[in-house]
């Protein structure tokens, strides 16, 4: 008898649900729902008052109605009966948090709190806790702190600290009312099971939780605000646990909502892109996982910690359990690509585009395939929306040398794809300098479709590049998770690694570096390193002074 797991992948705008084939992988059947309240950025809903810049909200409502409906899509589209689904995962954008009451109920739902900005999730890419996060970074380089350096020397207002002390000072009343500030994917399985516990994932990487050392001690985060002393004691209680381990059975109440049986075992959450790696097939050391959109995040696991520049954290079970998971990350990839298409491609290109019915990033891409490279004569900063990794500063910005009256868009496509390129293989060396091996590569998203980019990263980076064989890697890896916290005796797996090997589809495709290709793009990689390092590093900080005033011109 065929068994099944549900993938939940809850993303910015939209949730999806996978319904998979536990011992094939096989997807059965997959449904998409937007958010109806989206992405709350200019007013809450049923209001008139603008927000204020930066902010970036959710309504948590959205996410229960979208899991809802997708769910008994899925059900009804695969024909699945209830008792034959034997496990729930999810993941889940993050830091995306929620204040609640000491039973889970959001804040924003009760009257008294619903006008209050506060009072409703606050998105990945919530901004506006910035000024909170540059005191935390202060406050831990006076004190000679270690733990930053786990973040590759500093944390944005992403993180949850800024967050939470954003709430406190800016609404001591709400934080106060608030017994509990929960990430979102642990918010969804507390709903689900009726018990609250905290993934090692979104704890780990967005919370500062170390599996050794535990979170932040009170006496920094009095340092900050007294009222922020007892924030983890009080408002983050619950123990940590590592994703796919069986926080509990679905709840009668939701079993009937869903079509499902009572008691369906639910695993513990994972952040969206770190999923993504089992669901590519990587659950060993050694292995880099690449999940390539409008940015790119990379992910490798080892058995040990050692601190690496620039990552965006390293975190014990953070990704697999009993392996050390280590981010690192490129703050703009896709969207550099399509700012540029958006911004500067002449009329004659949108015309070739629209009579031959294709993109106009089809039409670049297709003049920059005939190109060898070092053709064109450029080279670029891949810094268009700062630098995640290896320099973790954000005020960077893009950079294009070489350009004559003869550089074409093609050119300045293939060159701003090259730089990104570049920008990883500077990942890559910051890992394997520290003697952490990255063996291999795959990589998924939807970037990894697009074969020029593809074989270009093969050449710039010297490896071979394998492209995900499942186009939704991350609500496959999610319902791997599901397929864990079963475990064998429901038909399900004992480790995470134990489903991957049986769930995840082999690659669609390997690229291989040219050879004769490498030696032009040693020059190159050469040359943006020295450019990365003179700009990067305080050598010339023009672009920051241009930075400093395109605000102050807006401004005045």
């Amino acid at each position: 008898m065929a068994r099944y797991t549900l993938g939940l992948d809850f993303g910015t705008e939209s949730v999806r649900a996978l319904l998979v084939d536990v011992a094939t992988g096989e997807t059965v059947a997959t449904a998409v729902e937007p958010y109806p309240d989206g992405v709350i950025d200019e007013r809450l809903p049923g209001s008139h008052t603008p927000l204020p810049p930066d902010w970036a909200l959710q309504n948590p409502s959205d996410w229960v109605s979208t899991m809802e409906k997708t769910v008994t899509t899925v059900l009804r589209a695969g024909g699945v009966a209830p008792q034959d689904v034997i496990g729930i995962g999810l993941d889940f954008t993050a830091c995306t948090v929620l204040p609640t009451t000491a039973d889970g109920t959001p804040l924003h739902t009760l009257p008294a709190y619903r006008a209050r900005p506060h009072a409703w999730a606050k998105l990945w890419k919530h901004h506006a806790a910035q000024p909170q996060a540059d005191r935390v970074n202060a406050l831990a380089a006076a004190r000679g702190d270690a733990w930053p350096r786990r973040y590759g020397g500093k944390i944005s207002s992403e993180w949850l600290i800024p967050k939470a002390l954003q709430m406190l000072e800016e609404d001591p009343e709400l934080y106060e009312t608030a017994a509990r500030i929960v990430e979102g994917a642990d918010w969804i399985v507390w709903q689900l099971t009726g018990v609250l516990a905290r993934n090692a994932c979104a704890a780990g990487y967005k919370g500062t939780w170390h599996k050794v050392e535990g979170y932040l001690p009170a006496d920094f985060l009095a340092a900050l605000h007294p009222g922020l002393a007892r924030l983890y004691e009080d408002k983050i209680a619950g123990p940590v646990v590592a994703p796919g381990t069986r926080v509990g059975g679905l709840l009668p109440e939701w079993a009937a909502r869903l079509g499902l049986a009572p008691g369906t075992p639910v695993a513990a959450g994972i952040i969206d892109a770190h999923a993504a790696a089992p669901g590519g097939g990587v659950t060993q050391p050694g292995v880099m996982f690449m999940i390539m959109g409008t940015s790119t995040c990379h992910m490798l696991m080892a058995e040990r910690e050692v601190l690496v520049e620039g990552i965006a954290g390293v975190v014990e079970d953070g990704i697999v359990p009993g392996l050390f998971g280590y981010e690192a990350g490129q703050a703009g990839a896709g969207d550099i690509f399509a700012w540029f298409v958006e911004q500067a491609v002449p009329p004659p290109y949108h015309e070739e585009a629209s009579q031959r019915g294709v993109s106009l990033h089809d039409v670049l891409a297709e003049r920059a395939a005939t190109q060898r490279p070092g053709q064109h004569g450029l080279l670029a900063l891949d810094w268009w929306n700062g630098n995640r990794s290896v320099l973790v500063d954000a005020e960077l910005s893009g950079l294009l040398i070489g350009a004559t009256l003869a550089t074409k868009p093609e050119d300045i496509y293939r060159a701003l794809i090259e730089a990104t390129a570049f920008g990883t293989r500077l990942i890559i060396e910051a890992f394997t300098d520290q003697g952490l091996a990255v063996d291999s590569i795959v990589a998924g998203g939807g970037l990894a479709k697009n074969p020029m980019l593809m074989q270009i990263y093969a050449d710039i980076t010297g490896r071979e590049l394998a492209v995900a064989g499942s186009p939704q890697p991350s609500a496959l890896g999610a319902a791997m998770l599901g397929a864990v916290a079963a475990g064998p005796e429901a038909g399900g797996y004992a480790t995470l690694a134990e489903a991957a090997a049986h769930m995840a589809p082999p690659p669609s495709r390997v690229y291989r570096p040219i050879a004769e290709h490498r030696p032009v793009y040693d020059l190159l990689y050469a040359e943006y390193r020295r450019l990365h390092d003179t700009f990067g590093r305080g050598q010339n900080n023009v672009m920051k002074v241009l930075r400093r005033l395109r605000r102050e011109q807006t401004v005045a």
